[in-house]
């Protein structure tokens, strides 16, 4: 099985309006805000793509609808970053699906490479990194740096940081599943 846009889009109907957790937006706030710091900032349609997307595992886990609290919270560490891979994969090129695959490490990159990231990580962000093994040690580090979409993926969490202001206003889902649709696999 593979999610077209839109199944991409009921997805987002259905279960976006769920809290972020942790945070003062809702999941479908949290990936418009990262898709548009994104093209603000001049990035292509598959970077745009993957920053609307990178969090799509969390929507894909049905219990996320329903736990009373945080998957961190709880001790959970929901391994979201791999769970919408084999439904992408057909979907989107590496381009966009690497990026939202790499997401997470680069949060423990970041941790590890530029000081002061670690401090503008908020409660939920500092549980979960400690759930996804933590900060990097220098080894690890050098070999996340040499992968092909190490810097895509720095780029998306830098804005994956920035996507959680209350409020922020944002083109519509539709504005990005069009560039979504540009970049699909045909």
């Amino acid at each position: 099985m593979t999610l077209d846009l839109a199944e991409i889009a009921r997805l987002f109907a259905e279960r976006g309006g769920v809290a972020y957790a942790g945070e003062p937006v809702s999941q479908l706030e949290h990936a418009l805000q990262c898709a548009w710091l994104a093209e603000q900032a001049g990035a292509g349609d598959a970077l745009v793509t993957a920053s609307l997307l990178h969090d799509l595992g969390h929507l894909l886990i049905a219990e996320h609808q329903t736990l009373p609290r945080s998957p961190t919270e709880l001790g959970i560490d929901d391994r979201h970053q791999y769970i919408a891979m084999p439904l992408l994969r057909g979907v989107f090129g590496a381009e966009v699906r690497e990026p939202i695959r790499l997401h997470v490490d680069a949060k423990r990159y970041l941790c590890a490479t530029r000081p002061g990231y670690f401090s503008r990580l908020s409660a939920d962000s500092v549980r979960s990194l400690a759930l996804q093994g933590g900060v990097m040690d220098e080894a690890a580090a050098q070999r996340f740096a040499e992968q092909r979409w190490a810097g895509d993926a720095v780029r998306l969490r830098l804005w994956d940081e920035e996507a959680k202001v209350q409020g922020r206003e944002t083109p519509p889902l539709r504005h990005f599943l069009e560039a979504a649709a540009r970049v699909m696999l045909h």
